[in-house]
């Protein structure tokens, strides 16, 4: 087993009302100090308002690189206070550590919990709204920059300082930043997505869109998703 770096900070947050006339939202996360324990579907204390697109056993735990936040600030200087730790709704943040440095199906022992990796994360407009970027969501998606989802494996206490380990890897062909990038992929070969769908540990919700994918006529319109029309 490899240490890959350390939690820096954990964060949950509550469902709540955000912007009048649309749906609640608890993509608001707060860092939390003492350890939570993370069982099947998320750390205690965290929520997430509408269940059919958030949460869930294959989107229990958010990871989101605080690496990438100097980017981010510096497209935008004049919001650069919002790219900070849990700024994009995530429950875990480290550094050191990338969608490059881990792959589809990597198992990583988080705490006394472990975790393995399943898909990368779909940004919505409500990225958009938390961040009042109306574009945010679009570059998150165009970046590649999106974090990535954890499935719970084994139950566990977690807490900020404790080390990442990486417990297991079974397909260092599929580095998370390709699939992510394949995903997104409005020309994508049919054989890249039917290699991809056929890959155990991906997600339910990612198989169904790359055996879509497959059909070399199918084009994807992802604008609802990202602009909440």
């Amino acid at each position: 087993m490899t240490m890959l770096t350390r939690i820096a900070s954990l964060h949950t947050g509550r469902a709540r009302d955000r912007w009048e006339g649309r749906p609640p939202s608890a993509i608001g996360k707060e860092p939390v100090s003492c350890s939570l324990f993370l069982g099947a579907e998320g750390l205690v204390g965290d929520e997430q308002a509408d269940r059919t697109v958030h949460g869930g056993p294959e989107k229990a735990l958010h990871h989101y690189p605080a690496d990438h936040y100097a980017a981010w600030a510096e497209a935008w200087p004049e919001q650069a206070a919002i790219f900070v730790a849990g700024g994009f709704g995530e429950n875990v943040s480290t550094t050191g550590l990338t969608e490059a440095d881990l792959c589809l199906g990597d198992r990583l022992r988080l705490g006394r919990a472990l975790v393995e990796v399943c898909q990368g994360r779909q940004p919505c407009w409500k990225l958009s709204a938390h961040t009042g970027i109306g574009e945010m969501a679009a570059r998150l998606q165009k970046s590649g920059r999106t974090g990535w989802y954890y499935r719970v494996i084994e139950p566990g206490e977690v807490a900020a300082g404790d080390p990442v380990v990486l417990a297991g890897r079974r397909h260092p062909d599929w580095p998370l930043s390709r699939v992510i990038a394949a995903r997104f992929d409005p020309r994508l070969d049919p054989a890249v997505a039917a290699a991809i769908a056929a890959l155990p540990e991906l997600s339910e919700s990612w198989r169904k869109s790359f055996l879509k994918k497959t059909d070399p006529a199918f084009a994807e319109d992802t604008s609802a998703r990202l602009s909440g029309a």
